[in-house]
């Protein structure tokens, strides 16, 4: 029971380890603020993507502890916990299914695609999904939407809590900016600040932002990844120009920091171990 309840906390963030967060009045009046110190936040960024934000590996400084952690944790949780929490049976699938996630973080989840690799039926993929999400290992965003009908029937996209291992360098970066801002949503709902919910943005022509944080269904604040593109994104200037909000374009290349004009807005494209430590 020990260890199931370790693996349930929630990872370390950039935020919670640097401490140099941003008083929450003070950030919300304007989001495009950095306080950090850019050396320091960055390799612990570094070190954050190596062995994930979970104390033991991330303290072990060691990618072979980390591993050794990563294949208790999957194990443990779908073994034993889920075993015996729930009535599933098809433990080796069901461990197959969360093998095949890693390489779906960021993009909209297709359920019919898993269906079809594991051969099982979409609502027990669906019942699987859902079981990850109740014991912490994955956490998923619905699309945007001021209509909650619509958002329930929309894709969703999946991220991880154990994002280390996550193949694509792109996908992880975004798994990681995804948790930063969680964690900071989270805590601020948890703390009755408000209403505050996280999703992504996607239109009919399927160009996306990763993510929108909302207060009472209305955007505050959208948040773009890019590895490497310092220049804004076109897109982001067009869902800002939509709904109205700041935005960030966090990138990977060290020393980057630029705010730009759009309309009545402001759009900050940053080095993302500069701006994420200031989240609330």
């Amino acid at each position: 029971a020990g260890r199931y309840f370790q693996f349930r906390l929630w990872p370390l963030t950039l935020a919670e380890i640097t401490a140099g967060r941003l008083p929450f009045k003070n950030f919300m009046a304007d989001p495009l603020q950095i306080v950090s110190e850019p050396e320091k936040t960055g390799e612990i960024w570094a070190r954050l993507s190596r062995l994930s934000g979970f104390p033991e590996p991330f303290l072990s400084e060691n990618e072979t502890v980390y591993r050794r952690w990563s294949e208790s944790y999957r194990k443990q949780l779908i073994r034993e916990d889920i075993r015996d929490a729930t009535e599933i049976r098809q433990i080796d699938l069901m461990e197959t299914l969360f093998s095949l996630l890693p390489s779906r973080t960021g993009s909209p989840l297709s359920i019919l695609s898993l269906s079809r690799d594991l051969q099982v039926s979409p609502n027990t993929i669906q019942s699987w999904i859902k079981t990850f999400e109740s014991f912490y290992m994955v956490f998923l965003l619905s699309p945007w939407t001021k209509k909650i009908a619509r958002a329930i029937t929309k894709e969703r996209k999946l991220y991880l809590f154990d994002y280390a291992e996550i193949p694509d360098p792109a996908a992880k970066f975004e798994n990681m900016v995804a948790l930063e801002l969680l964690r900071a949503v989270s805590s601020w709902n948890d703390l009755g600040l408000g209403r505050f919910a996280l999703h992504y943005a996607r239109n009919r022509e399927k160009e996306e932002v990763d993510f929108v944080i909302s207060e009472s269904r209305e955007p505050v604040l959208l948040v773009e990844t890019k590895l490497s593109e310092t220049n804004v994104s076109p897109t982001l200037l067009k869902f800002q120009n939509k709904l109205n909000a700041p935005a960030v374009q966090l990138v990977q290349i060290p020393d980057t920091c630029k705010v730009l004009s759009n309309g009545n807005q402001k759009t900050m494209v940053v080095t993302a171990s500069r701006w994420l430590p200031s989240l609330p």
